[in-house]
């Protein structure tokens, strides 16, 4: 029985990856901020083989709860998620300093710390880490520079991370979605840190979240290094490293809404 941890799990896209494992076959532990969404979740899918584990995943002592509730009630980890994340919508000379440390906290930081404290179990098992990017980290979008920051530092991070644990037997997949129909960005914060109260702006088809989980483990599957599940968001981050003033002239008609 393979173990999975997923963080994110109470909602969106980390709830239906977390269904998708659980429907297959696998024990998982759930991790949320959330702790009541989370509660109703595991209950849910039942507690034979899942257990929950509440708390800000930005803290390392969350991190350590973790690993250590992973070895402790599953004796083994072969699948960790890194899917918890956050975003904003707010002009960048309006947007509070705190706002952009707590993106680059959440879809940053966290993630790497909560792998490489995992490292040890997925060593035992040769096991595999999935990182959720974004479109947004390979292109600028209006509106959205902590977040654009937070997946390119992601990207950057785990594309040299893959190599340094090939050596250990753990695969690595990055995966870049493009506009997800999920709470992340419905609870946008915007510049003051409140909820956003302006309608996001897109570019391209807004994925379902139970289609984006199945690609996803798709790829885990195939053991695939990297995925592109939008073929139009691929496509426009080509056209910004090709043409990059045409690229800004498309996006700040697309996107003028973004700025308020």
């Amino acid at each position: 029985m393979r173990v999975v941890l997923i963080t994110g799990a109470a909602s969106g896209l980390g709830w239906e990856l977390a269904r998708a494992c659980h429907a297959r076959g696998d024990a998982l532990l759930l991790s949320d901020l959330d702790a009541a969404g989370l509660a109703a979740r595991v209950a849910e899918l039942g507690e034979e083989r899942v257990l929950g584990v509440a708390g800000d995943i930005t803290v390392g002592e969350v991190q350590g709860q973790l690993v250590s509730a992973c070895r402790a009630r599953f004796g083994r980890l072969d699948l960790l998620i890194n899917n918890a994340g956050i975003t904003h919508r707010s002009p960048t000379v309006h947007t509070r300093p705190e706002v952009l440390r707590r993106v680059m906290a959440v879809d940053y930081h966290a993630p790497l710390e909560l792998t490489i404290a995992s490292l040890p179990l997925l060593r035992e098992s040769r096991g595999q880490v999935i990182a959720i990017g974004s479109m947004a980290g390979w292109m600028p979008v209006l509106g959205r520079a902590g977040y654009c920051a937070a997946k390119s530092a992601l990207a950057q991070a785990f594309e040299v991370l893959r190599a340094e644990i090939a050596r250990d037997g753990i695969g690595l997949l990055m995966v870049y979605p493009s506009f997800l129909d999920t709470p992340i960005e419905r609870n946008a914060l915007g510049g003051d840190g409140r909820p956003a109260q302006h309608p996001r702006s897109t570019i391209g088809k807004v994925r379902g979240a139970a289609w984006m989980a199945g690609q996803i483990l798709g790829g885990a599957d195939a053991r695939q290094q990297r995925l592109f599940p939008d073929r139009g968001s691929w496509l426009a981050s080509l056209l910004w490293r090709l043409a990059p003033a045409f690229y800004y002239r498309q996006m700040s008609r697309r996107f003028a809404g973004e700025l308020g």
